[in-house]
């Protein structure tokens, strides 16, 4: 618990930067007119059902264009209500585990020179052993630490990269937003306007 603790708190941390690189929140993003990723009678029903749901109107193009900071506030609050709408593992079972991808890449990603650092050490460690014959004088066999450091820093190396988070986190937005398409979410109904209760005649 604590080392998964810790590489959250890095995943964390190194997020913010992540999503400015990204240009914003992938949620937010491809709720844009101008993204291309969602085609746009699909995104039109997005807007149109998260409209239903926000009991707001989404901007329009034009709108958008012209107030991009205010767009953007209304594709947040769109995220933020989805993601809270959508938090049964097992309704949204392809979500969580879109969710799950991109915090292990996340955080993999955060410890990635920590961990180099400490493989590097562990292979010089075995190469002194093995230079000074200590696996001979403990009886230790030290060939598959040696290995298992090698193989899991190559991963490392290779394969935990930006664009790999780049990737899972926008599969993982790509999902949410296709959400508002589940049936599950059609039961749900738009938070109540707030305002003076009419009095009986």
């Amino acid at each position: 618990m604590v080392f998964a603790d810790v590489a959250r708190r890095q995943g964390k941390r190194i997020e913010p930067k992540l999503i400015d690189r990204m240009g914003g929140l992938p949620s937010i993003t491809m709720l844009r007119h101008q993204d291309t990723t969602i085609d746009a009678p699909t995104k039109a029903r997005m807007h149109a059902i998260i409209s239903a749901k926000l009991s707001e109107q989404a901007p329009t193009a034009t709108q958008e264009q012209a107030d991009p900071a205010a767009a953007d506030g209304y594709y947040t609050r769109a995220g933020t209500w989805l993601r809270e709408n959508t938090r049964d593992k097992k309704k949204f079972d392809i979500l969580f585990n879109e969710n799950v991808t991109y915090g292990y890449r996340r955080n993999l990603y955060a410890l990635k020179w920590p961990a180099l650092t400490l493989n590097a050490a562990i292979v010089i460690g075995c190469a002194l052993a093995y230079w000074y014959a200590l696996p001979e004088k403990y009886s230790l066999d030290l060939i598959p630490v040696f290995v298992i450091a090698v193989l899991h820093a190559a991963y490392l190396a290779v394969f935990s990269s930006e664009d790999a988070v780049r990737e899972a986190s926008r599969t993982y937005a790509r999902q949410l937003l296709l959400s508002t398409e589940s049936p599950h979410l059609g039961a749900v109904k738009a938070p109540a306007k707030s305002g003076a209760k009419k009095k009986p005649a």
